[in-house]
């Protein structure tokens, strides 16, 4: 038994095929198929359930593929730390990051890294929360971005900042008009929101619980920028993260964006997690400071906000749509 036998075994266990297996392993499908073969001879037990369109793992397979998956984590946080020790700000960070933040996070934070830690290697995965949250525990990522509450207790959460929510309406909506808003201004509405597996929709999905708002019925996105185009065009209105409405993303025509007062407006906290056995967590410490610094004006969602709406000016466009579709 050797760790590139561990190897291919845990491939084979995420894709469950050989030929895919073998191509992230960069090696012949022969070549893996003979080592799970050896593999099996030497431990004596059946690893895999061959069948001509797919291959499943026996329950002893995927147990062993488990430890296997661990064995191999512990062996890259061995090298980790060898690298760290001649060269503490060098070496691979595997980060990853959900959908709703990622793109208008890491052109902000990306560049303030590489000037902090000129020779890391930052390989970013986006993901869903719970994709993350999954490769965060079998050791395929060192770090994850997420948004908070996440109750596991085998994972550090470093809080990085809370980004203020803003509601996004078409521009002749008859909320435009306000220069701010509180939650119970949203007790008659229905908002639009993402497909379940989004962190962004089980956010939303509180402020509509707290405020008495609904969802609208027959539609769920797929990304932020379905919801902002369906603003857009007149469909409906919904919640956008600060970030999601700061350069360099352009403004959208027909968008308006009205920020929440109060003493708790509807926000999301963001925090970077990692496992607590982590051999890198001290670096990880300073990479996350790295993160804490980001301009208090992206953050700002009074900044993002658009001037209200005048009652004339929402008229002449409203007779302006009623004419192109006469």
């Amino acid at each position: 038994m050797n760790l590139r036998d561990l190897h291919y075994l845990v491939a084979l266990a995420e894709h469950r095929h050989f030929g895919r297996a073998a191509e992230a392993c960069f090696v012949s499908q022969p070549t893996l198929s003979t080592q799970i073969r050896k593999l099996e001879d030497e431990l004596g037990v059946a690893l895999v359930e061959r069948t001509p369109r797919k291959v499943l793992l026996t329950d002893v397979g995927r147990e062993i593929a488990a430890r296997a998956r661990d064995v191999l984590n512990d062996v890259e946080q061995i090298r980790g730390i060898a690298r760290r020790t001649l060269d503490p700000e060098s070496g691979t960070v595997r980060l990853g990051i959900f959908p709703t933040l990622a793109p208008y996070l890491l052109p902000h934070v990306v560049p303030m890294v590489h000037q902090r830690f000129p020779r890391l290697e930052l390989l970013l995965v986006e993901e869903k929360t719970e994709e993350v949250l999954r490769r965060l525990h079998e050791g395929r990522l060192d770090a994850g971005i997420v948004a908070l509450p996440v109750h596991e207790d085998s994972l550090h959460a470093e809080f990085l900042f809370e980004e203020p929510f803003l509601l996004a309406v078409p521009q002749t909506h008859a909320l435009a008009s306000r220069p701010s808003l509180k939650l119970s201004d949203l007790t008659t509405q229905s908002l639009l929101l993402l497909e379940d597996g989004h962190c962004l929709r089980d956010q939303a999905l509180e402020v509509c619980h707290l405020a008495g708002a609904g969802e609208k019925a027959g539609f769920r996105a797929t990304s932020l920028e379905t919801l902002r185009q369906m603003v857009a065009a007149g469909v409906g209105i919904t919640l956008l993260p600060t970030l999601a409405v700061k350069p360099p993303v352009a403004h959208t025509p027909n968008v308006h964006l009205i920020e929440f007062r109060g003493s708790q407006p509807p926000s999301r906290r963001i925090a970077m997690l990692w496992r607590k056995s982590s051999a890198m967590t001290d670096f990880l410490q300073q990479l996350a400071a790295v993160f804490k610094e980001l301009p208090k004006t992206l953050l700002d969602a009074h900044s993002a906000a658009s001037p209200p709406v005048a009652a004339a000016a929402k008229s002449r466009a409203g007779g302006h749509s009623r004419r192109q579709s006469d």
